[in-house]
């Protein structure tokens, strides 16, 4: 008889201990970017909702954001830095395509030497990164994670594009998830429809630019595509998330989607008939759309603001390039 293997169990339960969150340095108002895309204020507020939005020095990276966002996250959930085996950075502005963002925050915060690895699901990394700490920590590959969303997005903005560059910020957010008693993280709905692959993402690529057969690669996207996928799609994905859950809208505490554009945001809320007493994510008004970043930056605000969400149920979810999503219930620590 062959010998028989030993497989991990973990934990029955996962919950998020604590947020953490970096912001650009630089506050960036409507009027500083309306002369190359021929626009104006007004125009960007009622499209967009931003007023203005947060973007990074030229020496800042993704790195230090999400380092400085990850250290927060560690030293108020109380878990010993030591004490954390996976650091998950969901991302798409590496300055390199190698090493990893997340070894190298992994290293600064303290945790060396845990397991460490970036995720690639754009405006829905965040998601995608919760749901796999949760899994890691149920099937017993680790005790701790430092799950971070972080994006310096203005390293690939065109000024004159006027599908996206007006809507990028900067910034990082982080979460310490471990063991519970209860649980604390529903369900994952998540998927990908790469058809759209067009839809929304970079315009070139680096071997492009590199044999000068293109400019600096930057973001771009089909607007009216994007925005009736986010409405129409993306709700039902938000009523499965909610399902799975086992919950009803009237229970969450609050909504926190991706801050793509306040409109979408708006409409969102609409679809899924949210009561008045659900407090909304709308971080995007002061800091810009954040990809990877915007749902735990949305929701350290929140938290900042309303302290009193402490312990209610939240729905978050994450879509974007790729087509790429993912949304759960999770509880607010």
């Amino acid at each position: 008889m062959s010998p028989q293997l030993t497989q991990p169990h973990g934990a029955a339960h996962t919950r998020i201990y604590a947020y953490g969150a970096a912001r650009g340095e630089r506050v960036v108002p409507n009027d500083d970017l309306v002369g190359p895309i021929d626009s104006s204020d007004e125009w960007i507020r009622q499209r967009t909702g931003i007023v203005t939005r947060v973007r990074a020095n030229p020496e800042t990276t993704a790195i230090e954001l999400s380092t400085d966002a990850a250290k927060e996250a560690v030293e108020r959930s109380g878990v010993p830095a030591d004490r954390i085996d996976a650091v998950i950075v969901a991302t798409i502005s590496n300055p390199k395509q190698t090493p990893s963002v997340s070894a190298i925050v992994a290293d600064r915060i303290g945790a060396n030497p845990a397991a460490a690895y970036d995720v690639n699901a754009a405006c829905a990394g965040f998601a995608y990164a919760v749901a796999q700490a949760d899994a890691l920590i149920r099937g017993g590959v680790a005790h701790y994670a430092v799950v971070v969303g972080a994006e310096k997005l203005s390293d690939i903005v065109d000024p004159t594009d006027r599908s996206i560059s007006f809507l990028l910020g900067d910034g990082a957010g982080a979460v310490v998830i471990g063991p519970s008693d209860e649980p604390g993280i529903g369900p994952t709905v998540w998927g990908s429809d790469g058809s759209k692959a067009d839809a929304v993402g970079m315009n070139h690529t680096l071997t492009e630019f590199r044999d000068g057969a293109a400019p600096w690669p930057t973001l771009r996207q089909e607007g009216p595509t994007v925005f009736r996928w986010a409405v129409w799609e993306m709700v039902k994905v938000a009523r499965q998330a909610i399902e799975a859950a086992g919950i009803q809208p009237s229970d969450l505490a609050a909504f926190i989607p991706h801050q793509a554009n306040m409109r979408i945001i708006d409409e969102f809320a609409k679809q899924l008939g949210l009561p008045d007493t659900v407090a909304i994510g709308r971080d995007i008004a002061t800091t810009g759309n954040t990809s990877a970043a915007s749902i735990p930056l949305a929701t350290h605000r929140l938290l900042q603001e309303h302290p009193e969400l402490s312990g209610g149920l939240a729905l978050q979810i994450g879509f974007g390039a790729g087509l790429v999503f993912g949304a759960q219930v999770v509880r607010l620590p």
